[in-house]
């Protein structure tokens, strides 16, 4: 069974997810409209890839843009969610003998302690992700059981690596579940909301360069974000 998941279901699993993130990229350039307002023109497209460069980054710093810093302790959950959902896989120490038993390449090793740390810290900030869900009326009335779903898809190989690193029963067992958590995970991105994934960068730079260009970032000195 380890073999198989290991073997053909991963390399399966890569296949759907790199060629699901391709298509979504295209369906989104595709979908975009030259004649509205908000796709930016081609001509001054430096002053557009500035602004996209400027969204991007503003976005990806903690408090960086007003919205980050009106809800500070969401930002904190935020950041730390996705920090610890997209670094950690990559550090820890048993995917990266994976990875050198099947492709003869490794990467920098977390020691055990900081890889309990940021699952900890994935899972504290998923709850607080889900009570906010719950106690704010306007992200509630917006909350579908679709939405838990995608978190629990996402949060599931954390909670089932956690379960095995530490031999919570049949190791074996928690093994073989957390990496079919994980290719599901992967499997889900491109098909569910977790495809912000990519969909993220793609706004996030279309939205730039229109302010960039359009909305006043052409003679102001910086974008108002």
């Amino acid at each position: 069974m380890y073999a198989f998941v290991t073997g053909p279901l991963a390399w399966l699993t890569f296949i759907i997810f790199f060629c699901g993130i391709t298509y979504r990229a295209i369906w989104y350039f595709r979908g975009l409209n030259w004649q509205l307002d908000r796709v930016a023109y081609k001509p001054h497209m430096s002053y557009g890839i500035k602004g996209a460069l400027r969204s991007i980054v503003f976005w990806l710093i903690p408090f960086g843009t007003h919205s980050w810093r009106f809800y500070p302790f969401f930002t904190i959950c935020f950041f730390a969610f996705h920090i610890g959902l997209l670094v950690t896989p990559f550090f820890i120490y048993g995917h990266n003998v994976l990875l050198q038993e099947r492709f003869g390449f490794s990467l920098w090793s977390m020691s055990d302690g900081a890889a309990d740390f940021m699952t900890s810290m994935v899972l504290v900030a998923a709850i607080f992700i889900v009570m906010r869900r719950n106690a704010l009326p306007e992200v509630r009335i917006i909350t579908k059981p679709y939405d838990y779903l995608v978190i629990a898809i996402a949060v599931a190989p954390f909670v089932t690596g956690l379960l095995a690193r530490h031999q919570v029963g049949n190791y074996n067992f928690w093994l073989i579940i957390h990496i079919l958590s994980g290719q599901l995970f992967l499997v889900a991105i491109p098909f569910t909301k977790l495809s912000h994934f990519i969909g993220f960068f793609l706004s996030r730079a279309q939205i730039g360069m229109d302010y960039g260009i359009k909305r006043g970032g052409m003679k102001s000195k910086g974008l108002s974000w």
